[in-house]
């Protein structure tokens, strides 16, 4: 409402930008189905391709897992923190967000002994990206699907297929998590130490493209095969 109250009352100072504006709304109006299926179609190409470079990692799989036990411990102490951010890489893992970095050490040591114990759900968390691609990916097939069957756009097959991708990805994102994109079993790794995770700055952009956060360096091992020489 104080939206259009703005927009009138700049009309009935500016009467010239009128037909801009009328212009610039239904080049929206007419760009906007375009839009919504082209992005569907990329996200029906991108989604499982991203989640396939990550199935066929078993290291990245692994300290994924560690990522998300580490996030649990710390959420299980101080509540669920929408702050704190992470993903995995091949050397272990980055935890972004206001932490100290001698608990996050505490914790990831912690959530790596408790995945050894066999406390697997730890692996899951419903905040991963891993549930967001999911759900942009059901997102992206139920509109286009709506799209071939009523053979026309409407914002009613939009809302329709955004509540239940909504609904869906929740679901399938923890599905796809536990067992493509991450792996519980870590016996066979140790972490190795933390370090800072240097933000990088951007000169075009004049700012740090990420904040300050933590590496959390892994390694794994090989228990020394014991041979009988009697």
């Amino acid at each position: 409402m104080p939206f259009l109250i703005i927009l009138f009352f700049l009309l009935f100072i500016f009467p010239w930008l009128f037909l801009p504006l009328i212009l610039f709304f239904l080049l929206i109006i007419i760009l906007l189905p375009y839009g919504f299926t082209i992005y569907s179609l990329f996200t029906l190409i991108k989604v499982p391709k991203t989640i396939y470079e990550i199935a066929t990692k078993k290291i990245v799989r692994k300290n994924h897992a560690l990522e998300h036990a580490t996030v649990n411990v710390i959420e299980e102490k101080y509540g669920e923190r929408d702050d704190i951010s992470g993903f995995a890489k091949e050397d272990g893992f980055i935890i972004r967000g206001n932490l100290d970095p001698q608990e996050l050490y505490d914790a990831a040591h912690e959530g790596l002994a408790r995945l050894k114990r066999g406390e697997y759900d730890l692996a899951i968390h419903p905040r991963c990206g891993t549930s967001i691609l999911v759900g942009n990916f059901i997102f992206a097939l139920l509109f286009l699907v709506l799209l071939i069957v009523t053979h026309t756009f409407s914002i009613w097959n939009v809302f329709f297929a955004f509540l239940l991708s909504a609904f869906l990805g929740k679901i399938g994102g923890e599905w796809v998590q536990r067992y493509f994109t991450t792996d519980p079993h870590v016996e066979d790794m140790e972490i190795v130490g933390i370090d800072y995770d240097v933000p990088m700055f951007d000169s075009y952009r004049m700012f740090f493209v990420s904040p300050l956060g933590y590496h959390i360096k892994t390694d794994m091992y090989r228990k020394a095969k014991v041979i009988d020489i009697n």
